[in-house]
């Protein structure tokens, strides 16, 4: 490969056929994670994770960032709107008709019974977990429940109010919380996209699916920049993209969970 993410169609099919490299991304999918994770998810040594995950990230597909929790550790993830590009790419490359086109995000519509319900955690629920929670209320056109709350809540920051009414969402005067409030809740999924909250984040009933994204905090700069509209809007927009997945991943098991009953 010349250059990372320069990656022809055969080299990727190439890449992504290795069967760890494939559990790899899988493990990606569902939650951004460590190498010492992914080495007991894939019962493999560090030193074969830490080789594929090289070769993922030389092809853009992945990416990582230290963890703001412990400087030591690095947080993994997976671009899968890069692997929809590349999919489609090698699609097209053998012929015409086979280009792909990736879906839009398919909001669950409402049903009979409890709404999907999703809990955003960060440490304090001024930014993040806030847009996270407008984001997905908005794009899903209210079919999921969306809270959140951080261990540690301060105020609302100004820019993510801004950032959200650019997007033609309201969230001032939205009240923090502790996630406490929310300890005898039931939820469908539990994300953190703190690295911090991560490590004293409490187990809820159910249990519901836990997940991470490890986000940096925008009020603290993003990769080194100076704190401001910028990193907030750097922020929304990794959200809006991670959201509208989630969207069509509770969409997913929900006609899974309609075909099976119908059986």
């Amino acid at each position: 490969m010349a250059s990372t993410g320069d990656v022809s169609a055969p080299e990727f099919l190439q890449l992504v056929a290795d069967p760890q490299r494939w559990q790899l991304l899988a493990e990606l999918a569902q939650s951004d994670r460590r190498v010492g994770e992914l080495t007991g998810l894939l019962d493999r040594p560090q030193n074969v994770v830490s080789y594929h995950l090289g070769a993922l990230r030389s092809a853009g597909i992945v990416s990582a960032r230290k963890s703001s929790a412990d400087r030591r550790d690095t947080y993994y993830r997976v671009h899968l709107a890069r692997c929809a590009e590349l999919f489609a790419t090698a699609g097209a490359a053998l012929h015409p008709g086979l280009r792909l086109e990736a879906p839009a995000p398919r909001p669950p519509t409402p049903w009979p019974g409890r709404a999907p319900a999703v809990l955003f955690l960060c440490t304090g629920n001024s930014s993040r977990s806030q847009m996270a929670e407008a984001l997905l209320e908005h794009l899903s056109a209210g079919a999921v429940a969306a809270s959140s709350a951080g261990s540690h809540p301060k105020p609302l920051h100004p820019y993510a109010v801004e950032v959200m009414a650019a997007r033609g969402i309201d969230i001032e005067g939205r009240p923090s919380k502790h996630l406490s409030r929310f300890s005898r809740s039931r939820f469908d999924r539990v994300i953190t996209l703190c690295d911090k909250v991560r490590e004293v984040c409490p187990d809820f009933p159910g249990p519901p699916i836990a997940a991470h994204w490890s986000m940096a905090d925008p009020a603290a700069g993003v990769d080194g920049q100076e704190p401001g509209y910028p990193a907030f809007e750097a922020a929304a927009g990794e959200l809006e993209t991670r959201i509208g997945l989630l969207i069509t991943s509770l969409a997913s098991e929900r006609q899974e969970r309609r075909t099976s009953r119908a059986r």
